[in-house]
């Protein structure tokens, strides 16, 4: 896993300056799809084939994306169709989901923002979502964007990931909490 991480750096990392100049957010948006895509085994099979040249897969991946930077003719084309082609070319096809991962870092570092992981008992909605995103960016002092789900086996509360920060006030990690405290 490190090393996929490894070698996908460079490659977000000159995506990241490519996009600095352009539409940040479409850039994001076309990356992410593009590691959608990627992660097909449709895609992978064709990919892999020795009937299928290089250019035809460039085109296959751009067609399957719905982002404007894949849009012959529209801003940004031509740098994403490179980005595309180098990927293809060098048979990286497979760190699009690290790639995509990484830019997203690289976004949320220059945006001074972080995911925020949210795991709840029951669904988080509306204002109790907004109230708890607003009480955690006070927490941890920067613009949190929540990626929510939902484990009832938490019992109540929530556990909230920030990059390498966890806290947790759910019930069960309470009960876990008490019953370390009554057995030592």
């Amino acid at each position: 896993m490190a090393e996929l991480a490894t070698i996908a750096r460079p490659y977000a990392e000159a995506l990241f300056r490519v996009a600095e100049t352009g539409d940040l957010a479409g850039w994001s948006t076309f990356v992410e799809e593009l590691a959608q895509v990627a992660r097909l085994p449709e895609v992978e099979s064709v990919a892999s084939s020795p009937k299928v040249n290089r250019q035809q897969i460039v085109d296959l991946l751009l067609a399957a994306v719905k982002s404007p930077l894949a849009q012959t003719g529209l801003p940004g084309h031509a740098q994403a169709k490179n980005f595309v082609g180098m990927l293809v070319e060098n048979h990286r096809l497979p760190l699009l989901p690290e790639i995509a991962v990484q830019f997203d870092e690289l976004k949320n570092a220059r945006e001074g923002a972080a995911d925020a992981h949210i795991v709840s008992a029951f669904p988080l909605e509306g204002e109790q979502l907004n109230d708890l995103v607003a009480s955690l960016e006070r927490k941890f002092k920067r613009k949190l964007k929540p990626i929510v789900s939902v484990d009832q086996s938490l019992i109540g509360g929530v556990r909230v990931t920030v990059g390498d920060e966890v806290l947790d006030t759910s019930v069960r990690a309470r009960l876990a909490s008490m019953q370390t405290a009554l057995t030592a």
